[in-house]
């Protein structure tokens, strides 16, 4: 499918994505979804979803999110972040 992201799942938090340009591949549970440009998609808290960008050229979306899940991809994308798995339970999250 494309998707670059590694599955996961928020058991308390919702998160969304509006696409601005380009295109991204989602799964949101057992469905795989495209989103173009101008498309907003929706992860409810407790659906495993990741996602990733559909095409060779760039991509590029708003993320809107808690400040949990903001603080999780923080610390993921910190330069020293180490183990993700317990990344991810600290912020009530899961790494699947």
């Amino acid at each position: 499918m494309g998707v670059d992201r590694s599955l996961h799942v928020h058991h308390a938090d919702d998160e969304a994505w509006y696409v601005l340009e380009g295109a991204l591949r989602f799964k949101l549970g057992d469905e795989e979804v495209r989103a173009e440009a101008g498309v907003a998609v929706f992860a409810p808290r407790g659906t495993q979803h990741a996602y990733g960008n559909a095409n060779r050229a760039g991509a590029r979306y708003l993320l809107i999110t808690t400040p949990r899940i903001l603080a999780l991809v923080d610390e993921l994308h910190a330069p020293d972040a180490g183990d993700y798995e317990a990344i991810f339970r600290k912020y009530d999250s899961e790494l699947l």
